[in-house]
């Protein structure tokens, strides 16, 4: 369980009305009611550049709304990041961020050319994405493929886990009542922290 929970809002979009904010800020509000710090990042309302090669992923310096990013997920014990399912993995806002923070000397220790060193142990997650179809079709007909490259060969990488997963389907056919259950859902884990 986490204490301290940094709340990753995925979503490009800055509009209010969609769901992934929602989600987000209602985590946030349990996690807040049952005594827990909370920070939230809102990618879409950070500036930053693609990196665009591998000396700037290696050696560049973050500018500065990357270096917040990075303090906030330095700071906490747990992480919530939340987005839609856009053709099939996150939007191309959230991965450029995952690429600019969690870059060699904050996420990862390449050493002297050894297997790098994960830097961000101690640190559990949840992924929460919202999808058009059926959450079962994801899993089991897609595979949850970028899921799972994201648990895998991103957040583990770097060190964090466990790893939990909450999907919200069929989105654009949910109506008001089904909506009000996914906010209490999202609530409840906020209070556990988890």
């Amino acid at each position: 369980m986490g204490n301290r929970i940094a709340i990753i809002d995925g979503h490009p979009d800055r509009e209010a009305g969609h769901l992934c904010h929602a989600l987000a800020a209602t985590y946030a509000e349990g996690a807040e009611a049952a005594g827990r710090a909370v920070r939230q990042i809102d990618v879409a309302a950070l500036d930053f550049p693609l990196l665009r090669t591998q000396a700037e992923f290696q050696t560049g310096t973050p500018v500065p709304d990357i270096a917040r990013a990075q303090e906030t997920i330095a700071w906490a014990d747990h992480i919530v990041i939340v987005y839609p399912l856009w053709l099939g993995t996150m939007p191309a806002l959230l991965k450029g961020f995952l690429e600019q923070v969690l870059r060699p000397g904050f996420a990862l220790d390449y050493g002297e050319g050894k297997w790098p060193k994960k830097m961000l142990q101690g640190r559990s997650a949840r992924i929460v994405i919202t999808m058009g179809m059926p959450g079962f079709a994801y899993r089991w007909i897609f595979g949850a493929h970028s899921l799972k490259s994201l648990e895998r060969n991103v957040l583990k990488f770097v060190g964090i886990g466990p790893i939990r997963e909450t999907l919200f389907g069929m989105v654009d056919a949910a109506d008001a009542a089904k909506h009000a259950r996914w906010l209490e859902t999202m609530r409840r884990l906020g209070e556990r922290g988890v």
